[in-house]
């Protein structure tokens, strides 16, 4: 289970791109990495699977320990991570262990595949539950005088059309200005305003840059497409009661499935093309949201690592070759037809799906150097 090759040149330039730190997004990569290869290896022990390794990052082992028969080790190369079966390769020497992989039933083989995307599914209830019951304790709410943050842009709004990214600090909205206008009015302003041409000022990576929105008109109000806060707010917080834990549950499970809707429906729009592949951001886009993330607070940093925990379950869910959603499928498709696939097809098609996603990722990459100009 091999994923996130990009991540650790990614990490490594962020901490040289203007505007980006690097323990932010080293600390938010990692331990996504981290917890989705857990959840490989997690599903594989409980259900009785021998695991050989457990790595994370690639090449010539470095440190680590022996856990039962599994080798937990940290490799040289920090570019991902994964998690070797006992019998998963027929090939290998040790192909009929009993308890190897290509014994087990489809159905832990599919659970095995699935491991991963429950994880990062799971961080995101997490995350979402713990800010589920902060948020049920705060009594009071005050802004700290500091400019309007954007903490998310939609895919095909006008915000993105616009060029808004997340992070930027926008001193002035039209007639508003930042510090001292709320996030409220600033709602109230673009959806006064459908189709109306909006100046905005901003900072972004120390760069001040202006800037002209134009909210679509839906239902006869404006809607940008953007998630804003204030940059800092002071909170007044009663007693942990017990009742949170009710609020927390429900953010966490609601809130996560509204999410995943949404990014499933991203997805859909980017491969009908209602959304273009400009608008989707890299591992640089990545590090540097992480790190101004982490700049900008708790609170907004562990909503960005929810969202993207959840990006990557949306996407490792997907059916495409070399991806979990991908062997999970090829299974699928052998128990259809009653029999498996040869080892060269199966060695084509997830030859063709590594080429796909390398290629998509190379040009991701790009369009994220080129965002850097921009």
């Amino acid at each position: 289970m091999k994923r996130l090759l990009y991540i650790a040149p990614a990490m490594l330039a962020g901490g040289y791109l203007p505007g980006a730190g690097f323990w932010g997004p080293v600390v938010l990569l990692v331990g996504l990495i981290f917890f989705h290869e857990a959840g490989h290896f997690l599903v594989a022990k409980w259900m009785g699977m021998p695991v050989d390794v457990f790595s994370l990052g690639f090449g010539p082992r470095v440190a680590g320990f022996s856990w039962k028969e599994t080798d937990v080790r940290l490799s040289l190369l920090p570019l991902g991570g994964y998690v070797r079966l006992a019998g998963y390769n027929p090939e290998e020497p040790n192909a009929q262990d009993p308890n190897g992989f290509l014994a087990q039933p489809a159905w832990k083989r599919l659970f095995f595949y699935s491991g991963g995307i429950l994880a990062n599914m799971l961080i995101t209830v997490v995350i979402f539950f713990a800010m589920g019951m902060d948020e049920a304790r705060i009594t009071d709410k005050r802004p700290v005088p500091t400019p309007l943050q954007i903490v998310e842009v939609t895919p095909g709004s006008a915000a993105a059309e616009a060029g808004l990214q997340s992070g930027d600090q926008i001193r002035s909205f039209g007639a508003l200005s930042f510090p001292g206008s709320k996030s409220e009015e600033a709602i109230a302003y673009i959806q006064a305003r459908p189709g109306a041409a909006i100046p905005v000022t901003l900072d972004r990576d120390g760069v001040t840059r202006n800037l002209q929105v134009v909210p679509k008109n839906e239902g006869g109000k404006g809607k940008l497409g953007v998630y804003f806060d204030v940059s800092s707010w002071i909170y007044t917080r009663r007693p942990f009661q017990f009742k949170d834990l009710g609020t927390g549950a429900k953010l966490g499970v609601v809130g996560s499935a509204k999410l995943g809707y949404e990014i499933l429906g991203n997805f859909g729009k980017l491969i009908t093309h209602k959304v273009s592949l400009k608008e989707v951001g890299g591992p640089i886009t990545i590090v540097r949201a992480g790190s101004r993330a982490a700049k900008a607070g708790l609170a907004q940093f562990l909503f960005l690592t929810a969202l993207i925990s959840m990006n990557l379950a949306v996407l490792n869910a997907l059916p495409i070759p070399f991806l979990d959603g991908g062997h999970a499928a090829i299974l699928v498709i052998e128990k259809l037809r009653g029999k498996d696939l040869s080892i060269n097809v199966k060695e084509r098609i997830l030859q063709g799906g590594f080429l796909f996603l390398a290629s998509l990722m190379a040009m991701v990459i790009a369009l994220d150097i080129l965002k850097l100009r921009s």
